[in-house]
């Protein structure tokens, strides 16, 4: 998460707390979708940036995977989230690099040299400015190299809402009390009626859950519901504005609801 507001979230905390069930079923998932959607078996010889670390969660399975990993994130607790893993899993490790930087700051992002692989899953649209970010985080892809991002979905005035909500959250300690007693039983209830109705065991949706990039729902919802700034763009809005800056389309998964869009890019020759 970047600058661009003074009203924001704390994604680092979140992360902090998400460290505390993070064991090797999640890795294994985590490092499970990067293979899948950048069609390999492994990163051995890749260097890989990391653009908003977060949790740090997938800097360690680009390492686990054999890339060198260079990773930045905004926010300090959340650098400091992804030094907490690098010292549990390569401690003191030279081909594992973490600082604090912005990609908002398009000099820093020129200073970082080139990628093979350049990563940044569902950060961008946390800048307060969305399409700035999207210009400077493609600086670092090597010519022939992937750019692999993940977008909000437009949903239209259902963005617009949820916006509110996310703003409303990150007001004060009020906002946060009220749109957690309001949401997050409504995201356990419906999820229960859902399973039901579809002869489902309702647990399993948590247990499950993992199984999304090595996640866990209910601190996601905490970072769906306070994720401010937030911004979002539809598929053909991020295509369009890289097909424009040399890039060719690799792998897209779309979602039709309030999740993310995903995108592999490969920067062309």
């Amino acid at each position: 998460m970047e600058e661009g507001s003074q009203e924001r979230f704390g994604f680092g905390e979140n992360w902090k707390r998400f460290l505390s069930v993070l064991n090797e079923d999640r890795i294994g998932e985590a490092e499970k979708s990067l293979r899948e959607m950048l069609g390999c078996d492994h990163l051995k010889g890749k260097h890989f940036i990391d653009i908003g670390s977060g949790s740090g969660l997938f800097s360690l399975a680009a390492r686990r995977l054999g890339a060198t990993v260079f990773s930045f994130d905004y926010d300090p607790q959340s650098v400091r989230c992804t030094e907490e893993l690098r010292h549990r899993y390569f401690p003191d490790d030279p081909e594992w690099q973490i600082t604090q930087g912005s990609v908002l700051d398009r000099s820093f992002m020129e200073s970082l040299g080139k990628g093979d692989i350049v990563y940044s899953w569902g950060v961008l649209h946390h800048t307060g400015s969305l399409w700035q970010a999207l210009d400077a985080a493609h600086i670092p892809v090597r010519q022939g190299g992937l750019f692999f991002i993940a977008i909000y979905n437009d949903q239209g005035y259902r963005s617009r809402m949820w916006r509110k909500v996310k703003r409303f959250y990150c007001s004060g300690s009020f906002g946060r009390t009220a749109v957690t007693a309001c949401f997050v039983p409504y995201f356990i209830l419906a999820g229960f009626c859902i399973d039901v109705l579809r002869l489902r065991n309702p647990l399993e949706r948590y247990t499950a859950y993992k199984k999304s990039r090595g996640m866990s729902i209910v601190y996601d919802w905490f970072d769906w519901l306070g994720g401010y700034p937030f911004e979002v763009a539809a598929p053909e809005a991020v295509f369009d504005f890289y097909r424009q800056r040399g890039f060719s389309l690799v792998k897209l998964t779309t979602t039709n609801g309030w999740g993310n869009n995903e995108f592999v890019f490969r920067k062309e020759d």
